[in-house]
C-alpha cells in the first residue's frame, strides 16, 4: 500500500505573541464583505425591483460559493500552507465587492459577486480559524476559538451596520457600501505576508486533483472516538448557527418592515447589528460553559439550542402579531443562540481534531453551520403554499427536536484531540 503523505509538523519556535492579529483582520474583512449585503435586501427590492424570492436567492448564491471555499481551502492549506490560501481569499473578497459595485441593476453580476463573496468567507473561516489557533501557542483552546469567532462576528456586524447606514443615508446606495469594503480588503494581503507560516508546504505535494480529493476525504473524516458525539451534538446544532441569523435579519425584517415605513432599511440594519452584537457579547459565556462542563456533560451546546428555541418561538409568535418590537426581542435571543453555538461548535471540533485535520474539520463544521443560511430561501419558496406563522411554528418545532438530540448527546464525553507523534 502506498504511504499516505503526512503533514509537516509546526515550527518548533513559537510564533510572535500578536501574530494572530493579522489573520484576525483578514477574517474580519472577509466577514465584513460576506454580511454587508444582508441589510441591503430591502434596498434591492425597492430600487432594483427584485422580488422577495430573488433577494433570498442572492443569499443562497452566497452559500453555494461558500461551501467549496470551506471544504477545499482546509486540505489545500494543510499541504500548500496557510498564508497563500488566506491571501487568495482576501483578494477574492475584494474582487467580489468590485463586481457588486457595477452589477446592482442586473441579477447575474449580483449572483457572481455573491458566489465570490461566499468563497472568500469560506476560505477565511476554514483557514483563518485554524491559523489563529496555531498562532495562539500557549493559550488555551477556548481563547483561540473565541478569538476566531469574535473577529468573524465583528466583521459580520460592522459590515452590515456600515453598509446599511450608507445605503440609507449615503450617496449612490448601490455602490458606496461596496467601495468601503473594497478599500478595506485591499489592505489585508500585505500584512498577511509577514505572518509566520505554521503549515509549511509539503515537499512532495503535487497539487493534483487526485491528491486534493484524497486529502479532502482524509481531512473531513471525523475520528472514530468522536463520531457519536459529532452526530448527536455538532450535527444537530451546527445549522442553527446561521439559521438563527437568517431568521433574525433576513426573514423578520421582510415580515414586519411595512410597519416602520421609510425606515425599513435602517430597521433591517438595526436588527442585523443587534443580532450580531448580542452574539459577540455572549461568546465569553460559551467559553465558561464549556470549561465548566466537567466529564460527560455539555452545557454550552444545550444552552445554545435552548436560547435558539426561545428565539424561534418568538419569531413564530411575531409572524402573527407583526410587531417590530417583538422582532427585535427575537433577534436578541437568536443572536445569543448564535454566539454560544458558534463558539461551542468550534470548541467541540477542536477537541475532536488532530493538527493534520483541524482545517478540514473546521471547514466541515462551518459548511454544516452555513446550511442554515438557506432557511430564508426555503421559507420564501414554500410561502406560495404555506403561511409564515405555520412555517415558523414548524421551525420552532425543529429547534425543539434538535435540542432533544443535543441534550442526549451532551452526556457523551468529548474525546481529547488525537496526539500526532513527531516525524
Amino acid at each position: 500500500m502506498p504511504e499516505t503523505p503526512q503533514a509537516c509538523p509546526s515550527p518548533a519556535i513559537a510564533p510572535p505573541r500578536d501574530s494572530w492579529r493579522a489573520v484576525a483582520a483578514a477574517m474580519f474583512a472577509c466577514g465584513w464583505g460576506g454580511n454587508q449585503f444582508t441589510p441591503l435586501l430591502l434596498m434591492y427590492r425597492r430600487f432594483g425591483g427584485y422580488s422577495a424570492l430573488s433577494v433570498d436567492a442572492f443569499l443562497g448564491a452566497y452559500v453555494v460559493g461558500l461551501v467549496p471555499g470551506l471544504l477545499l481551502a482546509g486540505p489545500v492549506s494543510d499541504r500548500r500552507g496557510r498564508r497563500p490560501v488566506l491571501v487568495a481569499g482576501a483578494v477574492v473578497s475584494a474582487v467580489a465587492s468590485l463586481v457588486l459595485c457595477f452589477g446592482g441593476h442586473s441579477p447575474w453580476p449580483i449572483y457572481a459577486g455573491r458566489l465570490l463573496t461566499g468563497f472568500a468567507v469560506g476560505v477565511a473561516m476554514a483557514v483563518g480559524s485554524s491559523w489563529v489557533k496555531e498562532l495562539s501557542a500557549g493559550a488555551d483552546g477556548g481563547l483561540a476559538a473565541r478569538r476566531a469567532a469574535l473577529c468573524q462576528t465583528a466583521g459580520f456586524g460592522l459590515g452590515a451596520g456600515v453598509a446599511g447606514v450608507l445605503a440609507q443615508w449615503g450617496p449612490w446606495p448601490m455602490v458606496t457600501p461596496y467601495v468601503v469594503h473594497l478599500l478595506l480588503a485591499a489592505a489585508i494581503p500585505l500584512p498577511l505576508l509577514r505572518v509566520p507560516e505554521t503549515r509549511p508546504p509539503l515537499p512532495h505535494a503535487t497539487g493534483s486533483i487526485r491528491e486534493l480529493l484524497t486529502a479532502l476525504v482524509d481531512d473531513l473524516r471525523v475520528p472514530a472516538p468522536a463520531r457519536r458525539r459529532f452526530r448527536l451534538v455538532v450535527l444537530p446544532m451546527a445549522p442553527w448557527v446561521f439559521g438563527t441569523a437568517g431568521l433574525a435579519y433576513a426573514v423578520m425584517p421582510q415580515l414586519v418592515g411595512f410597519r416602520v415605513g421609510d425606515w425599513g432599511l435602517a430597521y433591517a440594519t438595526g436588527l442585523t447589528v443587534l443580532t450580531l452584537g448580542t452574539g459577540v457579547a455572549v461568546q465569553p459565556v460559551a467559553r465558561r460553559l464549556h470549561r465548566a462542563r466537567g466529564t460527560g456533560t455539555g452545557r454550552a451546546p444545550v444552552a445554545a439550542m435552548a436560547v435558539t428555541l426561545a428565539g424561534a418561538a418568538l419569531c413564530a409568535a411575531d409572524a402573527v402579531l407583526l410587531s417590530p418590537w417583538l422582532a427585535a426581542v427575537a433577534a436578541a435571543a437568536l443572536g445569543a443562540g448564535y454566539g454560544i453555538a458558534v463558539v461551542s461548535g468550534l470548541l467541540e471540533i477542536q477537541s475532536m481534531a488532530g493538527p493534520d485535520d483541524l482545517a478540514g474539520l473546521t471547514g466541515l463544521y462551518y459548511t454544516l453551520a452555513y446550511a442554515g443560511f438557506l432557511l430564508p430561501t426555503v421559507l420564501a419558496t414554500l410561502s406560495a403554499w404555506l403561511s409564515y406563522p405555520v412555517m415558523l411554528a414548524a421551525v420552532a418545532a425543529a429547534a425543539l427536536a434538535c435540542l432533544g438530540l443535543v441534550v442526549t448527546g451532551s452526556r457523551v464525553a468529548a474525546p481529547a484531540a488525537p496526539v500526532v507523534p513527531a516525524r
